[in-house]
């Protein structure tokens, strides 16, 4: 059972984990602690000369610094709190597993290599566009900015062959390698982090957000939303590259992705489903519930804040580059030349008039300056 399985009370994005039937229960043994993990886990490389100061664990306040020689600074000058950090690496550590695929920048899935495709496939002329996925995911909750997990890409199979899947692609991500990490606290195993990609000024802003409700099937799912960001000082500016998404639920305590999906997975492949509706994202828009950490200087970390309940009008001029994905689920991308700010937003339609939301401004240069998350509800025209 999930840390906090017996917690009922929904906050912004809530997400206790229940006790969930599934392929894996009888393979779970007694759970290693999380600090011996991380330890085993952590890579040791020194980072180069001149690279981006990993974050530091600073107040979750509305500014926060990071010094030139390390320290760190803050409005109030209070510590991180513990006990938020603690409560969201219960909730975010674990088994997620699901589908992965990338798109274009106007919404279209990008067909998987052939040389990873079965045979079969291709003689039966079906496209293939989503990544069945692992993302075993480790916080410590006695070390905040200690997160780290692992993202694992297993190769297509045909029909139940999939419970003999081989793994294609493993790549490892730590939340002290983001320039900046930003959580949801005890209310949420919602996060947002900016990942700096290769030697190119280019950023991947990663907006993991959780589904306020569980369903009759009492599931935990959550959706990945990947904003590829190149970053220029000169014309045109900051472009939007391309979008990946992951669609995942939550099987069971963290062990590494020792088991592979298979046939029991819940989850299914979503890429070439029907696009969210652009109707469906214009309008305005109001939070009910709004959380935000504003930063400046480097080496970022904080938990988001509630904020002051907004506003927001969404058209189409305003949300810049929209692009529109199934699973209900948009990508809004935007230069502000007069701010001089790039905004990089998501968001999660959940009907009824109800939506998730998830907003990343940086500066020119790439350097976070805000990430907020809210809970908003859609205004009728003359309130």
């Amino acid at each position: 059972m999930h840390p906090l399985a017996a917690r009922t009370q929904l906050l912004l994005f809530p997400a206790p984990h229940p006790t969930i039937p599934n392929h894996r229960a009888c393979l779970l043994a007694t759970p290693v602690p999380p600090s011996t993990l991380l330890r085993l886990l952590r890579t040791t490389a020194t980072p180069p000369a001149g690279a981006r100061s990993p974050p530091r664990a600073v107040s979750p306040t509305t500014t926060t610094v990071a010094t030139d020689d390390g320290s760190t600074q803050s409005d109030s000058g209070a510590n991180t709190s513990g006990s938020k950090w603690a409560e969201f690496a219960a909730r975010v550590s674990g088994e997620w597993d699901g589908y992965g695929a990338d798109f274009t920048v106007s919404g279209d899935p990008l067909e998987l290599p052939a040389n990873v495709v079965p045979e079969a496939f291709r003689e039966w002329g079906v496209e293939v566009f989503d990544w069945q996925t692992q993302c075993p995911t480790l916080a410590d909750p006695a070390t905040p900015c200690a997160l780290h997990y692992r993202l694992v890409r297993l190769l297509p199979t045909v029909g139940c062959e999939a419970d003999a899947a081989t793994v294609y692609t493993s790549h490892q991500r730590h939340a002290s390698s983001a320039s900046a990490f930003a959580y949801g606290g005890s209310s949420s195993s919602s996060y947002v982090a900016a990942w700096p990609k290769g030697p190119a000024t280019v950023l991947e802003i990663e907006h993991c957000v959780v589904h306020p409700e569980i369903g009759d099937d009492e599931v935990v799912r959550r959706a990945r939303i990947v904003q590829t960001v190149a970053l220029a000082s000169k014309a045109p500016g900051a472009v939007l590259r391309g979008v990946k998404v992951f669609s995942e639920q939550w099987y069971g305590p963290f062990r590494n992705g020792d088991q592979l999906g298979g046939c029991a997975l819940r989850e299914a492949a979503f890429a070439a489903g029907e696009r969210l509706a652009k109707s469906e994202v214009v309008g305005s828009w109001e939070s009910s519930q709004a959380s935000a950490a504003k930063f400046s200087g480097t080496g970022k970390f904080a938990g988001l804040e509630p904020d002051e309940p907004r506003r927001t009008a969404r058209d189409e001029a305003g949300l810049g580059v929209l692009t529109l994905l199934p699973k209900q689920l948009w990508s809004s991308f935007k230069v502000d030349e007069e701010a001089g700010e790039v905004v990089c937003e998501v968001g999660w339609v959940l009907g009824q008039g109800r939506a998730l939301t998830s907003r990343c401004i940086l500066s020119k240069d790439g350097d976070v300056k805000e990430i907020a998350a809210a809970c908003e509800s859609r205004v009728s025209e003359g309130t």
